[in-house]
Order: C-alpha cells, then sequence, then structure tokens
C-alpha cells in the first residue's frame, strides 16, 4: 500500500498500449497477476481499478514493459544525424564522392517505416464487422438464454448493432463496444412489450434435453432483473461492479439479486448450486442451439434502411404539420364576433286583458322602455333608480 502512492499506474489506454508493445494477452496478463482474464480487461477499460496486492503486481508486470521502451530509443537518432548531415553536404559541394555515402546510411529509414505501417487504422466498416464477428454468436446464445426464444434472440442482436451502426461514432469510441452492444441488446429482449405481438403470444418449442429443459424453465422462471444479473456475473463471467454498472443498480442490490436468483435456481434444480457448474451448464445449453446471427453486411444495410425510413417519415410529418399550421392560420377568422345573448323575460308588464286604450301606468311603462332601449343586449337588463 506505500507503494501504490509512490509509483501510481497509467491510464487505462497507456496500460492495454504496454502490454500489446509487450506482446502479451489479457490471459497472459491474468496468469501474472493472479487474477481472471475479465479483470484484466475492466483494468484496461477504467471500469475498476486494482488494489493491494494485485495492484503493486500489476505495477511491477507494467514497469516491465516499460523499460524496453527506452531501448527503442537508440533507432531514432539515427536518420536524424542522416538528416542533419544531409544538409550540411551540398552546401560544401566540393567532392562527387559524397553522393555515395549517404546511401548505407538511408538503408535504415526504409526499415523503420514498415514497423510503424501494419497499425493502420481500420475503416468503420471493417472496425463494425470485427466487432459484430466478435460478439453477435455468443450474443444470441446469452438472449435465447435470457428469452427463451430463438427468434427472439436474434432480433435482439441485430437490433442491438443496427443501433450501434446507427450511432457509430459514439460506440467506436467507448470503453467497451462490446458491453454497449451487449447491454442494449439486454435491453430490447427483456423489454416487457413483445408478450403483446402475436408472433411472440405462444411458446417455441423447448430443449429436447430434459435436463437442458429443465435450466431454461428454471431460468425463464426468475424475474428479469435477476435473470440477467445471472447471465451476465455466472454465465459472461463479469466481476460484481461491471455487473452492477451494466444493469444500472448499486452493487448491494446486484449482490442480493444473484443471490436469491442462485438460492431459486438451487431450490429448483440442487445439482447447480455450486457456481462452476452452473457456469458449465448455462454454456452448454447456449451450445446446444443452433443459433446463426445474420452476416455483417446484412446488419449494416438494415440499419441504413431503417434510418432512411425513420428520417422520410419524419420529414413527411413536418411536412403534414407545417400544411396544416397554415390551413388553419390560412382559414381562421380574422376579427372577433360576440355571440347574440339569449332572450329574456322581461318582468312587471301587466297582460293586456282586452283591447283598448293603455291605463296611466302601461303608458309609463312603454315610455319607460323606449327611453332605455339600446342596441345591445343591456336592452333586457333594466337599471334600478
Amino acid at each position: 500500500m506505500t507503494q501504490s502512492p509512490a509509483t501510481p499506474l497509467p491510464s487505462p489506454k497507456e496500460r492495454r498500449r504496454l502490454r500489446e508493445s509487450g506482446s502479451l494477452t489479457q490471459a497472459q496478463v491474468a496468469e501474472r497477476v493472479g487474477v481472471s482474464r475479465e479483470t484484466v480487461r475492466s483494468w484496461e477499460t477504467g471500469r475498476t481499478t486494482p488494489r493491494g496486492d494485485k495492484r503493486e503486481a500489476y505495477a511491477k508486470l507494467l514497469a516491465s514493459l516499460e523499460c524496453p521502451t527506452p531501448r527503442q530509443e537508440p533507432p531514432n537518432p539515427r536518420p536524424v544525424t542522416v538528416s542533419l548531415e544531409k544538409p550540411q553536404k551540398p552546401k560544401s559541394k566540393p567532392e562527387p564522392e559524397s553522393a555515395p555515402e549517404p546511401v548505407p546510411e538511408s538503408v535504415p529509414e526504409p526499415a523503420a517505416v514498415p514497423a510503424t505501417e501494419p497499425a493502420t487504422p481500420l475503416t468503420p466498416t471493417q472496425a463494425f464487422d470485427a466487432l459484430y464477428a466478435f460478439c453477435a454468436p455468443a450474443l444470441v446464445r446469452q438472449a435465447y438464454l435470457l428469452t427463451g426464444r430463438r427468434e427472439l434472440a436474434r432480433e435482439s442482436v441485430e437490433r442491438a448493432f443496427q443501433l450501434a451502426w446507427q450511432r457509430w461514432p459514439e460506440v467506436a469510441v467507448d470503453r467497451d463496444p462490446a458491453g454497449w452492444v451487449r447491454a442494449t441488446a439486454y435491453e430490447y429482449a427483456l423489454s416487457p412489450w413483445h408478450r403483446l405481438r402475436p408472433r411472440y403470444r405462444h411458446p417455441e418449442p423447448p430443449p429436447p434435453d430434459a435436463a437442458d429443459r429443465a435450466l431454461l424453465t428454471a431460468l425463464l422462471k426468475l424475474p428479469a432483473p435477476h435473470r440477467r444479473t445471472l447471465m451476465l456475473y455466472d454465465g459472461v463471467g463479469l466481476d460484481l461492479p461491471e455487473t452492477a454498472a451494466e444493469t444500472e443498480a448499486s452493487t448491494p442490490a446486484t449482490a442480493n439479486r444473484l443471490l436469491h436468483a442462485r438460492e431459486a435456481l438451487a431450490a429448483r434444480l440442487p445439482e447447480l448450486a455450486d457456481p462452476a457448474v452452473l457456469h458449465r451448464r448455462l454454456a452448454e445449453v447456449a451450445a446446444t442451439e443452433r443459433l446463426r446471427a445474420a452476416r455483417p453486411p446484412a446488419v449494416r444495410i438494415g440499419s441504413e434502411r431503417r434510418a432512411r425510413f425513420w428520417t422520410r417519415a419524419a420529414i413527411a410529418f413536418t411536412i403534414a404539420l407545417i400544411g396544416t399550421t397554415a390551413l388553419t392560420v390560412r382559414t381562421a377568422p380574422t376579427h372577433y364576433e360576440p355571440p347574440i345573448a339569449p332572450g329574456a323575460e322581461v318582468q312587471g308588464v301587466p297582460p293586456q286583458v282586452a283591447p283598448g286604450s293603455l291605463s296611466d301606468e302601461e303608458i309609463e311603462l312603454r315610455e319607460k322602455l323606449h327611453g332605455e332601449m339600446t342596441s345591445g343586449p343591456e336592452r333586457l337588463l333594466p337599471l334600478s333608480r
């Protein structure tokens, strides 16, 4: 613990670069440090940080990988000396024999260029196809264990990669592109809206083997959050903080979900109480099903078609909204016309029993009404005096 502040670890990108410069795989680094390969991958992606003795061992290994870097410095000054000698010799120009001298010295320069040229960056299409070829087969099997439906598993993976292709500038710079696609596929596969679709109302045929059928049935009886946590921890092999981060839950909540899921499976299938046996059985059940994902070009073409469809739909909706607004503005009235007030009964007028001359009271009332008559509805409201 006293060495960690004195010799801090490099950044996650530098850790991966040092491992690749030493021609080591994540499994080899994990074997030397004494951890799992997934833990080394999480260290290189920056999701977790080593602590204690593992940190010291990891720091010593990275420091040993940094040692060859200063040894690669001698080839650099050689081309520098050549570049300095070249402008000096044309200045003098007294001897024609100076021309053949740079020839042997310039030989190391083309030898040093090919050492850096093989690391050419991949195009977006090549990078996407490589990610798809690496992740899609395993993701389809995992989605099948989550849903129990083969067609839904393939559809979930295709939709996840279609969304990744639409957001490729964001996914390409993500710390863990495979984790991004896996989280998207899990979200789509476990969506509760699939039960409303007619094609998914009836269950699919279960696995032919009785043991595989019992395990899949026990998995599908678990709640969706518990099933996903169990799949990530015991199926994929992520550690607890990574599982909590991918499921967007706290670490204690993730631990409780994992414990409850294991207890429920052990209650139905006691032979799966051991986590190692459970991990092996999950891999066996997923491997027995012949689940094949689509080709990467088909996924990319489907993603581009979907993006064009929704873009055109948004443009059409916007045009319709603009046309409706213009029509409303065109046909709307420009001034306000108040409604005509309903008629009201006038109180205090004595009924005429028979034709004849008006009495004094009737004459006075008539004059009063004639004098107070206006052009509006106020004529029906007598004024109090």
